[in-house]
């Protein structure tokens, strides 16, 4: 008799991280794998966050912090608000988590019940769908394309019946694209008026292309706000992240922090204090994810690649693959096995419209894009002529 799984278990996958899991066994056999799958900077931490560690490491004794933080790490992050937007945040709204999955957690425990509807846009990033399916709340897609470039509207959100919560991310995964400050305030102003919660996912600013990123905290008091070292500051596997939140959520979320992370990572808290004085390093590392993105955008057409969502930031192409095959997972399967080339389906991020539909992610060395570029253009995958 074998027993029960709990039914909040039986979540999707995260596909990203099975393609990237094959990825990682083909090249341990020997194999040349050329990773455009996982959304990381193939930089480290940039080298004041480095050197802060070690300093760290050998001067203190790394135990607990706060649960919401290092008080000079939550001053550092709302000095960053008040230099970048221009926007005044009290440092005790801030709370540092143990990356923005961390916070997400959070974020939905904190503001909803269980039966919630909680609205966010498809394609989109996976995880949100499946930790608030995780929680017992009711996921709430809505199908957007090139006609609201890939991102929620305020008409959307009148077609989707009553709903508790909206998740927007801008930039977005997987599609690169970017609220104006005018819609995102837009939409911040109707989730106040109809009583929703708005949460904004701001985990890739700093990584747009002509377009500037604005902080939903601009617009909305009562929006609760994400984000993350991991992304512009080249620092995903310290996880390390923060919320702002306002002042009324911020005891109900300490003791949530308390009880299910006790507190952040120690040692990344005091090597994040250093990474927003790297702003040269970090320039130069936006500077490379531009040179590879207009490198792909010239060279993936000769591939057949040839529409793609607006890329404003972040470090991704949401490439429409439909005329090639209506399979992504095994297309992308066979990119990995003919040629070496790892992507990820498009079903991660909608699992209605994503069979055609690829990610491709730019975040890697200037060669490795190159050369996958390189390989994708004389590929004779699924749908291609052998002419």
């Amino acid at each position: 008799m074998s027993l029960r799984i709990a039914r909040r278990a039986r979540i999707a996958p995260f596909i990203v991280m099975d393609v990237l899991r094959a990825a990682n066994e083909r090249a341990a056999s020997g194999v040349d794998v050329l990773h455009l799958e996982i959304g990381q900077p193939s930089t480290a931490a940039p080298s004041r966050v480095r050197e802060a560690a070690r300093r760290a490491l050998e001067t203190d004794t790394l135990g607990y912090t706060d649960a919401l933080g290092l008080p000079s790490l939550r001053q550092a992050i709302a000095d960053h608000y008040q230099r970048r937007y221009g926007v005044a945040v009290d440092p005790g709204r801030v709370v540092v988590t143990t990356g923005s999955s961390a916070g997400f957690i959070l974020a939905f425990l904190a503001a909803f019940e269980p039966g919630d509807r909680v609205a966010l846009a498809s394609p989109g990033y996976p995880a949100y769908r499946n930790i608030l399916t995780a929680l017992g709340l009711e996921p709430v897609e809505l199908a957007v394309g090139p006609a609201e470039r890939f991102q929620p509207t305020s008409e959307l959100l009148h077609q989707c019946g009553a709903i508790d919560g909206l998740i927007v991310a801008s930039p977005a995964n997987p599609t690169g694209t970017m609220l104006t400050p005018a819609d995102l305030a837009a939409l911040a102003s109707a989730c106040e008026g109809a009583g929703i919660r708005l949460v904004s996912d701001e985990i890739y600013h700093g990584i747009s292309y002509g377009m500037t990123a604005s902080t939903a905290l601009a617009g909305s008091g009562s929006a609760i706000v994400v984000n993350s070292f991991s992304k512009f500051y080249s620092m995903t596997g310290w996880r390390i992240g923060w919320m702002v939140v306002p002042e009324e959520m911020l005891r109900p979320i300490e003791c949530l922090a308390q009880n299910l992370f006790v507190a952040p990572p120690s040692l990344a808290q005091h090597a994040a204090l250093a990474a927003f004085s790297c702003g040269e390093e970090l320039a130069a590392n936006v500077a490379r994810y531009a040179e590879n993105r207009a490198l792909l955008l010239r060279e993936l057409p000769k591939a057949g690649f040839e529409q793609f969502a607006p890329s404003d930031g972040a470090f991704y192409l949401y490439a429409d693959v439909r005329h090639l095959t209506n399979d992504s997972r095994d297309f992308c399967h066979r990119m990995l096995r003919e040629i070496g080339v790892a992507a990820t389906p498009g079903v991660d991020f909608d699992p209605a419209r994503g069979e055609g539909h690829v990610r491709f992610c730019y975040a890697g060395e200037r060669a490795t894009v190159a050369e996958a570029a390189r390989r994708l253009t004389t590929w004779r995958g699924p749908g291609r002529s052998t002419t």
